[in-house]
């Protein structure tokens, strides 16, 4: 059992997300940086999938009731536990009564805590993530608040990676002394409708992440766009990473409680492996976007999971 001193600006339970409910306006909600909470599991010795915490911009106080093994990846931001500071991107290990805190951190949004065994809350449509929207999913359907107290399910796995143990998590994404995030997309159906000179116009500028932004969307500032011809869509299916142009001309990116469906032109879609980066620019940052074919986009897919297969391999061989 855990206890939640502080929730910090915004905290949620969240898995990998549930699928297959889009056709019932259900959305898929999980890790806004899904990879980094696969790797906070591997970590602990979890199922990729198990239930954590997603804290964004730091605060978050928690108190241990139980000896507990667990593991902070995410943004580059300050942890400690009781007086002991802590590398995020590592395993280690509470007693009962000990506290845990995570403070603002200097780059990145995000934060992940995994349990060894995972959060106990209830499994609904085969997931445990918070649906904010909906109300329902993780801890009451909403943000975790001061004295919320968690249960947490035990551990089972054979594979235990031994204390300590961390990996060079900054390492995770590519190296850039640029202040503007870079996310690749594939063009969307509606790309061909806008000028040559519109797609460039998109291409070549530093969008602003608007502080509006959240987990539903994230809002973009910068030059207006406009279609050639301009026209109304009927509500289609649309999908977390969606890049959609509505009539203010200023992009928005659905993100991972993104509506099911809508009827704003389509520019492209961030590919799955971008969708991490993309959550964890900063509010107020530039993001870029560069085109990319599918065959690229899965490419960067399979480069993404070899690098968590190798973080597997390597926590295996310790255990």
């Amino acid at each position: 059992m855990i206890e939640i001193i502080q929730p910090g600006i915004f905290s949620s339970i969240q898995d990998l997300g549930r699928r297959g409910f889009r056709s019932i306006g259900v959305g898929q909600s999980g890790a806004m940086d899904a990879m980094a909470l696969r790797i906070a599991n591997i970590l602990v010795g979890n199922s990729d999938d198990a239930a954590g915490i997603e804290t964004t911009l730091g605060g978050l106080e928690l108190c241990f009731d139980a000896d507990c093994r667990f593991a902070v990846t995410g943004a580059d931001a300050e942890v400690a536990l009781d007086d002991q500071v802590l590398s995020v991107w590592s395993l280690a290990t509470a007693r009962a009564g000990q506290v845990l805190r995570i403070g603002w951190p200097d780059a990145g949004m995000r934060n992940y805590i995994a349990f060894a065994g995972g959060v106990d809350v209830p499994v609904l449509m085969g997931s445990r993530a918070t649906d904010l929207k909906g109300g329902f999913g993780g801890h009451e359907g909403r943000a975790l608040r001061q004295g919320d107290r968690l249960s947490l399910l035990a551990h089972t796995s054979q594979d235990d990676p031994g204390l300590p143990f961390g990996i060079a998590g900054r390492k995770t994404e590519p190296e850039s002394d640029s202040p503007v995030t870079t996310v690749r997309m594939i063009p969307a159906a509606e790309w061909g409708q806008y000028s040559p000179d519109t797609q460039q116009s998109f291409l070549s500028a530093n969008w602003q992440l608007d502080p509006a932004s959240n987990r539903v969307g994230f809002r973009l500032r910068g030059p207006m766009l406009t279609a050639k011809t301009p026209r109304e869509l009927l509500s289609h299916g649309i999908l977390p990473g969606t890049v959609q142009l509505p009539p203010s001309g200023q992009p928005a990116v659905q993100m991972m409680d993104a509506n099911t469906c809508g009827g704003y032109p389509k520019l492209g879609v961030v590919i799955a492996a971008d969708l991490g980066r993309l959550a964890q620019t900063r509010l107020g940052d530039a993001v870029r976007f560069v085109l990319v074919s599918p065959e690229e986009a899965l490419q960067a897919l399979r480069a993404r999971e070899n690098l968590i297969s190798a973080v597997r391999v390597v926590c295996h061989h310790r255990g």
